[in-house]
C-alpha cells in the first residue's frame, strides 16, 4: 500500500520534535507539506537531508507496483493497486474471453457469433473482449475483437489457472491478490486468468460473478452464452467505475418517438442509472414523449433533492435555458413521484407550467401513461 502523508510525517523531524523541525532545506515551508508532497510523489525523498533509513525503506517498498500490467492489443490486464475499490479505484476491468477450439467443424460460425455480439448498458456498447484460438496454426485477424492463440497467451506474463472447486479457486484468488498488494510479493505480481469449468450456466454465472469481484483479471470461457456475458458485463461495469466520480449523463431535452409541440413531458435528474431506466420505458411507449434531464451533479432523485441540487429554483432556471415555454405547447410536466412534495413550490416558481406527480418507479411509467390518457 502507498504511504499516506500522515504516515510519512510520523518519521519527520517535526513529528519527533527534533532541532531540524521545519528547516525548509527541502524547499517546503514545513515537514507536513513535504510529507504530503512525498505521498503524492510530487517531490523526491532525497530532498530532505534528515530522512531516516526506516522511512526510506518503507517508502521505497510502498512505491513498488503490486501487480504487473499485460497488454494484448488495446486490452490492458492487471495493474491493480488496491484490494478494495473504495480505497482508490480498480483500474483495468476484468477481461471476458472466449476460447475457441479451431479443430471443431463449427469454429468459424462460433467466432462469427462472438464477433456479432453486442450489449448496451448505461449508454455504452460492450462485447466479448478477447477470442483465444486453441489449436490454431493459421494467421487470423478479427477487426472487431482482439484475438490471440492459446500458445501466445501462455507465453505472456500471466498466471493462468484452471478452475478447481469454487472454494479452492476463491481462496487462491484472494490469497494471491493479498500477497501482491499487501506484501508486494513479486511472485504474485502476474495478472490472474481463470479458465472456467464448462458446466451448468447458472452455477457458472454465480462463480464467475464472484471471481470478477475477487479478484480475477481475466475470465476464460470455453462456451459462449449471450445471457451469461450480458450479466457479467453489467456487474463489471458497476464494479469498475471510479467511486470518486458520479455516473451522469448530459442535461438537456431528450426526444422519444418523434414528439411534437403537444407531446407529454417527463422530468428527472442526470444520474445515469435514473436516466437510462426512464429512457428505456419512454422508448418502449407507442406515443411520442419528451424527457427533461435537469443538471443535479449526477445524483439520483432523492439524493439530489436532499442535497439541494434538484430544487424549484434550479428547475425554473433550467426551463428558461431550454426555452420550453416558447418551443413546446404542452404545459404539464410529470416529475418523479419520490419528490411530489416539490409540486406546490414548483408551480409557484414556474407559473407557466403545471407539475404533475409521476411514478416512483420507472417500470410503472407505461401504466401511468395509459391512465393519464
Amino acid at each position: 500500500m502507498e504511504m499516506t502523508g500522515l504516515q510519512i510525517f510520523k518519521y519527520m523531524p517535526a513529528a519527533k520534535k527534533l532541532s531540524q523541525s521545519n528547516c525548509k532545506e527541502c524547499g517546503c515551508p514545513t515537514c507536513m507539506v513535504y510529507s504530503l508532497k512525498l505521498a503524492k510523489q510530487q517531490i523526491e525523498i532525497d530532498k530532505c537531508p534528515y530522512v531516516c533509513e526506516e522511512l526510506r525503506q518503507s517508502y521505497c517498498q510502498s512505491l513498488k507496483h503490486p501487480q504487473n500490467t499485460v497488454e494484448i492489443g488495446d486490452l490492458k490486464i492487471g495493474g491493480e493497486n488496491v484490494l478494495y475499490r473504495h480505497e482508490k479505484t480498480f483500474i483495468n476491468p476484468t477481461t471476458l474471453a472466449v476460447m475457441v477450439d479451431c479443430t471443431k467443424s463449427d469454429y468459424e460460425q462460433r467466432i462469427k457469433e462472438i464477433c456479432e455480439f453486442e450489449y448496451t448498458h448505461v449508454g455504452q456498447t460492450f462485447g466479448v473482449d478477447l477470442i483465444i484460438l486453441k489449436n490454431n496454426d493459421k494467421s487470423t485477424n478479427y477487426s472487431v475483437i482482439t484475438s490471440i492463440s492459446y500458445e501466445q497467451l501462455q507465453a505472456l506474463d500471466l498466471n493462468i489457472v484452471e478452475e478447481q472447486d469454487f472454494q479452492t479457486t476463491k481462496n487462491y484468488l484472494i490469497e494471491t491478490r493479498k500477497k501482491a498488494i499487501l506484501d508486494k510479493d513479486e511472485s504474485c505480481s502476474a495478472p490472474v486468468c481463470v479458465v472456467m469449468k464448462n458446466d451448468d450456466i447458472y452455477s457458472q454465472c454465480a462463480r464467475a460473478s464472484y471471481y470478477l469481484c475477487k479478484y480475477a483479471n481475466m475470465l476464460i470461457f470455453e462456451e459462449f452464452d449471450k445471457d451469461l456475458f450480458s450479466t457479467l458485463i453489467t456487474l463489471r461495469h458497476n464494479i469498475f467505475t471510479d467511486p470518486q466520480k458520479t455516473l451522469q449523463v448530459d442535461s438537456g431535452l431528450y426526444k422519444y418517438n418523434n414528439p411534437d409541440e403537444n407531446s407529454i413531458i417527463f422530468m428527472t435528474t442526470n444520474f445515469a442509472l435514473t436516466y437510462f431506466a426512464v429512457a428505456n420505458e419512454l422508448e418502449n411507449l407507442d406515443i411520442p414523449t419528451y424527457l427533461i434531464i435537469v443538471p443535479a451533479d449526477g445524483m439520483s432523485v432523492l439524493t439530489a433533492w436532499s442535497a439541494q441540487t434538484f430544487t424549484p429554483e434550479i428547475v425554473s432556471k433550467f426551463l428558461d435555458e431550454l426555452d420550453i415555454k416558447n418551443t413546446i405547447k404542452t404545459r404539464k410536466i410529470i416529475i418523479p413521484g419520490l419528490v411530489s412534495d416539490m409540486i406546490e413550490e414548483l408551480n409557484a416558481q414556474c407559473p407557466d407550467f403545471e407539475f404533475i406527480e409521476g411514478t416512483k418507479d420507472a417500470s410503472d411509467i407505461a401504466e401511468f401513461v395509459k391512465k393519464l390518457q
